[in-house]
């Protein structure tokens, strides 16, 4: 029961993500904005996790630094340039590729196993998936799909990141995972930002800037920070295909932001995210 409250609110607070992205990208350009995503939630996880990094082991700190840059670092920037030519509930959906690489990584990486069941849910929720991009592209023949790739690339970063945990970290503390993860994205981040061209006068004196920060602000520590200790527990406390299966219902929460936002939205969409939802049930019901 536990897991699935954990897969509610990470669905609430990560499918908000996607407009909070959106509205950062007004006064911020993508590398400023994933720069100061990461650098934001370092500050908040190292102010309530510094402790926690102590109880990482030093042969698992490689592990620690490999899901820092593969679960966030990457992810981020690929998202922020995404997010620049496609609508971010259609970002949101494309992102619910995960637990399909997910399962496929780890099977050939890995070596987990999984069942024909959890197979059919993935394959029902793909197809809810589709059918929203399916949609999504007839609606808004103006967006250049290639940047969907980016998103797709994401996903198996993602895809990655959650084998790592589940078969490396596990004697880690989810805290600890976050923490150490940041702490070691603090200098690449630093150095992204000076390079992006954030500390130019015009840009710190901009209204829109600062109105963006706030926006980031939010992004970062609840849809980086808080987030990924949560999201941690939940692949402890369960497996990697259903810690991904977020993906799933992270779009119905995208969609709902979308559409407050002026993005269109169709019935066939509503189907389609109803689809998603099976296939979430159908990957995780017990026979």
């Amino acid at each position: 029961m536990l897991k699935w409250v954990y897969l509610v609110i990470l669905s609430i607070v990560w499918g908000s993500s996607f407009i909070l992205i959106k509205k950062s990208l007004i006064g911020l350009t993508p590398l400023q904005l994933g720069a100061l995503r990461v650098l934001f939630a370092a500050v908040f996880l190292l102010a309530v996790g510094f402790s926690s990094l102590k109880t990482i082991q030093k042969s698992s700190w490689k592990w620690v630094v490999l899901s820092g840059f593969m679960g966030t670092f990457i992810p981020v920037f690929l998202f922020a340039f995404a997010e620049t030519e496609i609508d971010s509930a259609i970002a949101s959906v494309l992102n619910a590729t995960t637990p399909l690489i997910t399962l496929i990584l780890g099977l050939v990486l890995f070596s987990m196993s999984f069942t024909k069941q959890q197979l059919l849910g993935i394959i029902v929720g793909l197809i809810g998936c589709l059918g929203l991009i399916w949609e999504g592209a007839t609606i808004n023949t103006h967006q250049n799909y290639w940047y969907a790739l980016l998103v797709i690339i994401a996903s198996a970063c993602y895809a990655v990141n959650v084998n790592i945990i589940k078969k490396y970290m596990q004697e880690i503390t989810p805290i600890a995972i976050a923490t150490g993860n940041f702490v070691t994205l603090v200098i690449p981040s630093v150095l992204v930002l000076l390079l992006s061209g954030f500390f130019d006068a015009e840009v710190i004196v901009s209204d829109t800037m600062h109105t963006s920060l706030w926006y980031v602000g939010i992004l970062a520590v609840l849809g980086t920070g808080v987030a990924k200790v949560l999201f941690n527990k939940l692949v402890q406390i369960s497996t990697p295909v259903f810690a991904t299966s977020v993906t799933y219902t992270i779009p119905i929460v995208a969609f709902v932001w979308g559409v407050l936002d002026g993005e269109i939205f169709s019935l066939y969409q509503l189907l389609a995210a109803c689809v998603i939802i099976l296939g979430v049930y159908l990957s995780n019901r017990k026979k």
